[in-house]
C-alpha cells in the first residue's frame, strides 16, 4: 500500500493497482457457446414466464 503525506501532514492511503492487460477476441468456439448458452437462457425465461402465466 502506498502512502503519501501531503503538505498539511495529513496521510493518503492508496491501493495497489492491478498490473493491466488488453482482452482478447472471442474465439469461433466461444461465440458459439455463448449462442448456445443464449438460447438456453431464453428457453429456460420463456418457460418460467408460461409456467406462471398458465398457473395463474
Amino acid at each position: 500500500m502506498t502512502t503519501i503525506t501531503d503538505e498539511n501532514g495529513i496521510l493518503n492511503n492508496f491501493a495497489k493497482e492491478p498490473k493491466m492487460y488488453y482482452a482478447k477476441a472471442p474465439s469461433s468456439q466461444e461465440k458459439r457457446n455463448y449462442l448456445l448458452w443464449g438460447i438456453v437462457g431464453l428457453v429456460v425465461v420463456t418457460a418460467s414466464v408460461w409456467t406462471a402465466a398458465v398457473v395463474s
